[in-house]
């Protein structure tokens, strides 16, 4: 996918959009005080899920959007 900028076209590397649309999704449902902590947090439970299952969100994602 790639998104006009101006004059020019950037490449958004595959699986981002999913990516953040589910932390999107997740502030809105808890309607955190903080957002960056809370992204912090989310991004941190997504790594331990990646790293203790072997399930990459990112690459689900792209494999989503194709």
């Amino acid at each position: 996918m790639s998104i006009a900028y101006a004059n020019t076209n950037i490449r958004v590397p595959a699986g981002f959009r999913n990516l953040l649309e589910g932390l999107v999704r997740e502030v809105l449902r808890e309607q955190p005080t903080n957002v960056v902590n809370f992204a912090a947090r989310y991004f941190q439970k997504l790594l331990e899920l990646r790293e203790a299952d072997g399930i990459d969100p990112v690459a689900w994602g792209a494999m989503l959007e194709d």
